[in-house]
């Protein structure tokens, strides 16, 4: 799958785009996807200047459009947005930086109606950066007060 259909699938835009390849998925169970992390990433700017570090924030929501993925591709769930409604088990073990390749494996647990449970594991070069227990709801995409 390439930024194209990810940009049709996902409602985020740049910035906050965190996917840019899927190489692998099997829809409703697991994706593996590619984050290209670069040094012209806003975040960088101020996170931090003299030492750039990829906020652990921004790796857990890469894991969690990764998910809304394998949700999304499917007729039933299109046009919906993923919702936060929580993150457990959060843990981060090795520092992403410029010029890394984030590879984001995400497992989901279980679904019911619309919501969903996952488990996600961000690599660099074979070393797990972070992993995280996210939790989330398929919302409509209708904007508040219509």
């Amino acid at each position: 799958m390439d930024i194209n259909l990810i940009k049709e699938l996902l409602p985020h835009r740049y910035p906050f785009l965190l996917v840019d390849r899927v190489i692998s998925m099997e829809p409703l169970k697991r994706i593996k996807a590619l984050k290209n992390v670069t040094n012209n990433e806003e975040y960088f700017t101020g996170h931090f200047p003299e030492r750039p570090v990829m906020p652990g924030v921004l790796i857990i929501e890469s894991m969690a459009q990764a998910a809304g993925l394998t949700l999304l591709i499917e007729d039933e769930h299109r046009g919906k947005i993923p919702f936060f409604t929580g993150i457990d088990k959060a843990r981060f073990r090795r520092p992403v930086i410029p010029g890394d390749q984030l590879y984001l494996d995400v497992e989901i647990l279980r679904i019911k109606g619309n919501v969903c449970r996952a488990h996600g594991k961000a690599t660099v070069d074979g070393e797990v950066a972070a992993e995280a227990q996210l939790m989330f709801v398929l919302g409509n995409n209708q904007k508040q007060g219509t």
